[in-house]
């Protein structure tokens, strides 16, 4: 990889970006982060940087990144829910032809049940019964949500504004890893070999959460969700040469310390035990491979960004209203900012040989926040000119931060040049 250079003509070393899974929930945090990163570190640009890595949720971020699409322009496409397109609701349909199969094979599945029922009942009921579970359960479908309406938003996403669906024609390097579900084997789709893959279609595939959606056909190979082997697959960027690597994993296990009540998960159904499962699996997935990188790749840097494992409103919010998913993404904006004024002596230190750095005034102005809670997102519902007021709000308020921040940036660069 070829070191780009800095706005002063210096090459500089690569920098990289790897984002993590974790569905429409993880999305929305990962934004909130990257919205933060981007308004208060300067000299970052997350629309120019050498390469960026993204496995499920974290491949249509860093997709959108790699187009040119900026934190805050997907933050009103997603959150904002201004394209209806993109909602989870209409991007989450039932597979219907998948289930029609399903049903098809049932009678002769259940004739094969009974009858080997009947053989093996002398074993006794429960053997047969079993055995008769086991031929059901695989006439049920391979998945039970169709992707093909997503994967035709996300073509349209990335074609447009001169951007691309092609790994060939972007100005980075892209990796969207998806795992191969007969080796098991994860897959770098842009990468040499796997670069005519249509962009769109790999994010669908690292996308295929297994049981959720059918393993997703590409060539004459099946994938799902590259999240099986790694949890962020940053070892793509440094083997790459990257040298230093913004890493955003959104799942980490909820643990409110001793204010954590025995029984809080276990008592709370299915759903947030299998949450708080895979959470858990991913974060000590994660832990293993960071550990391994300060001695396969010593000479480089990780600025990793995480939730607080005791944010309760984060764990237990849902994703399917709008208010939800501002709230998500406010809170990963906000929490980012405090987080990087926590740590601004040690990230200043990885940042400034890359000709980067904090700035402090953006990260204490306690003015700034993601959306203006007197507005809402424009709705057809509201009429044209409720909606042309919301637009012209919106914009105001657009408006009013890059100043704030403009102002916060010139005062950083004055800094710079007295030093």
């Amino acid at each position: 990889m070829t070191p780009r250079r800095s706005p002063a003509g210096r090459r500089r070393q690569p920098v990289g970006l790897a984002l993590a899974g974790g569905g429409f929930l993880g999305a929305a945090y990962e934004l909130g982060v990257l919205t933060a990163l981007d308004e208060a570190v300067d000299g970052l640009d997350l629309n120019g940087l050498d390469s960026y890595v993204g496995v499920s949720a974290g491949a249509f971020i860093a997709a959108g990144l790699a187009n040119g699409k900026t934190p805050q322009h997907m933050v009103r496409l997603f959150i904002d829910d201004s394209d209806p397109a993109l909602d989870p609701a209409a991007m989450l349909q039932p597979s219907a032809s998948l289930w029609w199969k399903a049903l098809g094979a049932a009678p002769r599945v259940a004739r094969l049940a009974l009858q080997s029922a009947v053989i093996s009942g002398r074993r006794g009921l429960s053997a047969s019964l079993w055995e008769a579970l086991e031929k059901i359960a695989r006439t049920l479908p391979a998945g039970v949500l169709d992707a093909s309406a997503a994967e035709r938003t996300l073509r349209q996403l990335f074609a447009a504004e001169h951007g691309s669906d092609d790994f060939r024609r972007l100005p980075s390097r892209l990796r969207i890893v998806a795992t191969d579900i007969d080796t098991g084997q994860p897959v770098e789709f842009g990468a040499r070999g796997f670069d005519d893959v249509p962009i769109s279609r790999a994010v669908i595939a690292s996308s295929a959460v297994p049981g959720i959606f059918a393993p997703v056909r590409i060539g004459q190979r099946y994938f799902v969700d590259g999240a099986l082997n790694k949890t962020l697959h940053a070892s793509v960027a440094l083997n790459e040469g990257v040298k230093l690597l913004f890493c955003i994993n959104p799942l980490v296990p909820f643990n409110s310390g001793a204010a954590t009540r025995p029984g809080v998960i276990a008592k709370a159904g299915l759903t947030v035990i299998l949450s708080q499962s895979i959470r858990t699996a991913i974060r000590s997935r994660m832990t293993t491979g960071l550990e391994k990188y300060s001695s396969t790749h010593p000479d480089a840097r990780l600025i990793v960004l995480e939730p607080r494992s005791s944010d309760t409103e984060l764990f237990f919010t849902g994703i399917f209203t709008v208010s939800a998913r501002r709230r998500v993404c406010e809170l990963a904006y906000q929490q980012t900012r405090l987080d990087l004024l926590e740590r601004f002596a040690e990230l200043n230190t990885l940042l400034e040989p890359h000709g980067m750095g904090l700035n402090r005034m953006v990260l204490t102005d306690p003015h700034l926040s993601l959306f203006d809670r007197q507005v809402r997102a424009p709705s057809v519902r509201r009429g044209r000119l409720g909606a042309a007021t919301d637009d012209l709000r919106l914009t105001l308020n657009d408006l009013e931060r890059r100043l704030r921040l403009a102002r916060a940036r010139l005062g950083w660069a004055a800094a710079r040049r007295a030093a």
